[in-house]
């Protein structure tokens, strides 16, 4: 599948940096990027899950506690 990415020369720019350190293409830099992103977001989304699931379950005693 192809994708035209529209950016800026600054964005393009920092796209060529980040390339050059991971010692990858800009290709490869953009698809690492998206998949990290990707990656971080779900791990958030996990742990915001838990520490709703967290407060639920120990929510009173920790009120209790605070007193």
């Amino acid at each position: 599948m192809a994708l035209n990415l529209r950016i800026t020369e600054e964005q393009d720019r920092r796209l060529a940096e980040l390339a050059r350190s991971q010692g990858v293409s800009k290709n490869e830099a953009a698809v690492r990027a998206i998949e990290e992103t990707w990656a971080r977001r779900g791990h958030e989304a996990a742990v915001r899950g838990l520490a709703r699931a967290a407060v639920e379950r120990y929510g009173p005693l920790l009120d209790r506690l605070a007193k």
